[in-house]
């Protein structure tokens, strides 16, 4: 039998949820969803997918994050700008053929990658 289950959020564990959800909202174009307990819930980036929500916990952040967020760029350079005047920070950039992906932490210290496609015509 099928499994029922549906991919409803990525959950970022943080200290401020508010705080985080207010740099991410801002980073992707949504708002925020929703608020229940220790939970802040952003609105889907596209219809029917998941979203991202934070979750205040009592520890900090220690080590690498284990999952972490792509997000795909037009405009490389435009979109760094937008993160670094909102909170995050530029860490490494790696660069391939036709991918480069900018490492950056958001204002928590959570690990995301801005993207950028150089695919051939």
């Amino acid at each position: 039998m099928p499994s029922s289950a549906t991919f409803a959020h990525v959950v970022i564990d943080c200290a401020d949820p508010d705080r985080l959800a207010s740099f991410w909202s801002a980073m992707l174009g949504v708002a925020v969803e929703g608020k229940w307990k220790q939970y802040v819930m952003l609105e889907s980036t596209v219809a029917g997918g998941p979203a991202l929500a934070f979750q205040r916990v009592p520890e900090a952040k220690a080590g690498k994050n284990r999952v972490h967020v792509d997000l795909t760029v037009d405009d490389l350079e435009a979109e760094s700008s937008l993160a670094c005047e909102l909170g995050a920070t530029v860490v490494d950039e790696h660069v391939d053929v036709a991918v480069t992906a900018r490492i950056m932490n958001d204002p928590e210290g959570n690990e995301f990658c801005l993207v950028k496609l150089s695919l051939p015509a």
